[in-house]
């Protein structure tokens, strides 16, 4: 798995976008198994253990995601940094795809992505250098303390990177109120929805 060439993949998928910038777009899911991080709040705990998910050929990942009319892939997970991503990213660029990662930033990056969606974590906080690569950071607000840490991320990010606050899927209903009063009282942040859940789709 060093070189990259065979990933453990949990699943992919065709669908839309449902969260950050992106949101509304057709791409190509590809949810890479393992992740150290360890958010209690996770909505697919199933993705942690990588060695419950098969060990995939790159070439054949490739080929599947390069075969939808959409040229754009999400590489989430679990935690996708985990991994030399470079032959995916090489092989999906020969196709014209676009890559877009999701990451929590906590591993160095190997590979190269036309967007960068940095969810940091407070149990396992981004390296330094993932800063600087972001696009857009998403950070999940399961209760009001996560308000204050995602003020001390932003002073990290460069100034054209855009803020999103994203309520934690069970506390929606409670955080909802305080994320939209924070907002407007705070709107160089903008707020991020978990869209897909509520069209019932992947």
């Amino acid at each position: 798995m060093k070189a990259g060439k065979l990933l453990p993949v949990m699943e992919e998928f065709y669908s839309i976008q449902g969260e950050g910038y992106n949101t509304g777009q057709a791409a190509y899911f590809i949810r890479i198994g393992g992740c150290d991080v360890g958010c209690y709040w996770c909505d697919v705990k199933e993705s942690w253990d990588a060695q419950l998910h098969p060990l995939l050929d790159v070439d054949g990942i490739v080929e599947r995601a390069a075969s939808y009319p959409a040229r754009a892939v999400v590489l989430t997970g679990g935690e996708p940094a985990m991994y030399n991503l470079l032959p995916l990213c090489d092989g999906l660029s020969a196709h014209d795809v676009s890559i877009f990662l999701e990451t929590s930033g906590a591993f160095e990056l190997q590979g190269h992505f036309d967007w960068i969606c940095l969810s940091p974590k407070k149990i396992l906080p981004p390296l330094e250098a993932a800063f600087a690569r972001a696009d857009e950071i998403k950070v999940i607000i399961h209760d009001a303390d996560d308000f204050e840490w995602a003020e001390q991320i932003r002073e990290k990010l460069r100034p054209e990177c855009l803020l999103f606050l994203q309520p934690e899927w069970s506390s929606a209903e409670v955080m909802m109120p305080l994320i939209v009063d924070y907002i407007l009282e705070n709107p160089h942040w903008l707020i991020s929805l978990q869209t897909h859940k509520y069209m019932r789709i992947p």
